[in-house]
């Protein structure tokens, strides 16, 4: 399915009166409206969500810890109005969830998991602003081809940290302390 968008301006109250089958998010001004995630997207981001269960965990115990890691978190950055897949934040930026709806300040770390609706919006527009608010990684997963790129911010751009394909054991930046196997993300 297609992204269905608006042609004109969106404001936050188009996110507020969108159809709740639908994420609805402000990009550059304008309003996105996607389908929501087919279920080996929701499948994929479950499971990037609990491989990083590690880091979200209270510190003090044998996990890496120092992580706030949330599904689908509502991003207000400058006038852009965001929804990754999975966010984090570090517990010394973050110490405290707030009380609100909307996260303003920045993540340090977001997930897109790619869908045929939202490759586009991932890619071409959702990275500029993610940049422009100083995330300092990105990750761009896709179930179809099997493939996580990692983006590291430096300056005004972003660059490839690491690539992987396809199952196996790695350690993907900024999680190096614990190995992943992608390939259990993408299992049917």
């Amino acid at each position: 399915m297609a992204e269905a968008r608006t042609p004109r301006p969106g404001t936050y109250q188009d996110i507020l009166d969108a159809p709740e089958n639908l994420v609805a998010e402000l990009l550059s001004g304008e309003l996105h409206l996607s389908p929501r995630p087919a279920n080996r997207h929701s499948r994929a981001s479950s499971r990037i969500g609990i491989g990083l269960g590690p880091f979200d965990n209270d510190p003090g115990g044998d996990d890496p810890g120092g992580w706030v890691i949330l599904f689908e978190p509502e991003l207000h950055l400058g006038a852009d109005v965001l929804v990754p897949d999975l966010a984090g934040w570090r517990r010394e930026r973050m110490p405290e969830i707030p009380d609100r709806v909307g996260f303003t300040l920045a993540p340090d770390w977001v997930c897109e998991v790619a869908s045929p609706s939202t490759r586009r919006l991932d890619r071409m527009l959702k990275l500029p602003i993610y940049r422009a608010a100083q995330v300092a990684w990105v990750w761009l997963v896709d179930p179809v081809t099997e493939t996580v790129e990692v983006y590291q911010g430096e300056g005004p751009r972003w660059i490839v940290a690491a690539t992987a394909v396809g199952p196996g054991p790695v350690n993907l930046p900024p999680f190096e302390a614990v190995t992943l196997d992608p390939g259990r993300w993408f299992a049917r």
